[in-house]
Order: structure tokens, then sequence, then C-alpha cells
């Protein structure tokens, strides 16, 4: 049963009987093995379940992973459906970390020299304003935009610098900074449609999954990832196994 919590109140999103990545991932995280307890309950063999994650001491995250590079001409979105070719699970002492853990499993490598961002709707770029500043002047990163995002960006005082979304007037595009290796980090938030029916931002996306870089489509993602960033370091992560963690709940996986 999946749930969607949002200002005190909760709904069921979808409720199915199947065996799903979800299931086994709980398990391990809160030392209930729901995978047995739902057997049980199949065998007509009720008995009460003591769940104590909330008095646990870490956290896990599971990442998506997905195979966009192999797909030719998609366009690198993920919607509502099940688009994942598979998923990370990994542990930390708090969200950061998990997330930084579950991130680099998955292949994602920290930004060194720059990032792309085209932030879609004017709301989402004055949203972004932190994060633009931590990429910028706590991580020392340069930054490119298009052009709504740098007039926006630059607006709020936080430098740049303008790229086109497609060749102009012989102006540097985000594919050109992508395949001159000025960036190594693509934040794009899709807004409209072009005449081909395809988000204006898709040769964007499409160039950086080509080219091997880390591309970001959700603005509340982008905005946990780069706070991860700047409050983890990656050779500071701690590398602890199951176990460990395991070791530390409150009650023993049975």
């Amino acid at each position: 049963m999946q749930y969607l919590a949002k200002l005190n109140t909760v709904k069921v999103i979808e409720c199915n009987l199947r065996a799903s990545r979800s299931f086994p991932f709980v398990s391990k995280v809160t030392g209930n093995n729901f995978v047995i307890e739902a057997m049980r309950r199949m065998l007509g063999v009720a008995r009460a379940v003591e769940n104590h994650s909330i008095d646990l001491d870490y956290v896990a995250v599971k990442a998506p992973m997905f195979s966009f590079s192999r797909l030719v001409g998609a366009d690198p979105m993920v919607g509502v459906e099940m688009a994942s070719t598979g998923e990370v699970g990994c542990f930390g002492d708090d969200l950061h970390e998990a997330l930084l853990h579950a991130l680099l499993a998955t292949g994602f490598r920290v930004p060194r020299k720059g990032v792309l961002l085209s932030l879609g709707p004017l709301t989402d770029k004055y949203w972004f304003a932190d994060q633009a500043r931590v990429l910028s002047q706590e991580m020392g990163l340069k930054l490119y935009a298009t052009h709504g995002t740098a007039e926006a960006l630059t607006t709020m005082g936080i430098a740049c610098t303008e790229l086109a979304k497609r060749p102009q007037d012989g102006a540097m595009t985000g594919m050109d900074a992508i395949e001159e290796g000025l960036v190594d980090l693509v934040i794009n938030i899709p807004i409209e449609y072009d005449e081909l029916g395809r988000p204006d931002g898709y040769h964007i996306r499409r160039r950086a999954v080509d080219a091997g870089i880390p591309l970001i489509t959700d603005l509340q993602r982008a905005q946990a990832i780069i706070e991860a960033l700047r409050h983890r370091k990656v050779n500071d992560l701690a590398i602890l196994s199951w176990d460990e963690y395991a070791a530390r709940r409150p009650v023993a996986l049975k």
C-alpha cells in the first residue's frame, strides 16, 4: 500500500497484492520481516507486529537507476509509471549521508567544474535561489543557465553565464557547454513543449545523458542533493556494512 501525506492529510495512492522491491527494502531497514509476515497472514496465522521504525537512529534511502543511455533519442524524463531498471538502497546516519551513499551507488558523480541550470517555471527559479548560491558561493562551481533562468538568477544577484537553448547568432548553447566539458551536472526542470511536441529542454537533457553527465529533472530532488553535498563531504562518508546498521536497531530481524 502506498500513501501520500500532505498538510496532515493522508491519502492512499494504490493498494496492490504483489511482490514489490519496496517490500524487502522496508524489511531490511526496520527489522520487521514483512515478507514472512505476509506469508503467515496468507496461511491464516495472525500475530502482533511491533514496528520500531521511529526509534531508528539511522536513515535509509532507495535511489532508482535508469537506462536512458541505451534508449537512443528517448527523452530522459521520469513520469509516475515505474520506469527505473533497478534501485539501490543505502544507509546513513542522516538523510544527507544516506542519500549520497545511494546516489554514488547508482553512478552519480559529484560536480567539480560547473552546473547547467534550466529551471522551468518562474516560481521554480526563485525557489532554487538558495541552492544556486550554495553551488556558486560555497561549492565554488561555475553556473551556466538558459535565458530565463539566467535572467532570474542575475536579478537575485547570483552570477552565471547565460546560454542559449538552441544555436542562434553564434551564441554558446547548453549543448555546447556539455560537449566542451564545462559542466558535469545538469539540472533541467521542464516547462514548455516546442513545435516538435517535445519539451523545450529535450536537447539539453538528451545531450547530458549521451555524455554520461548526471541529470536531475525534479526540483525537490535537486534541492535535496545539493543540501546533502553542502553538509557532507564524499570522502568523509562512513562505510559500514548492513550488519553494523542492523545491530543498532531496537529489534532484531526475525
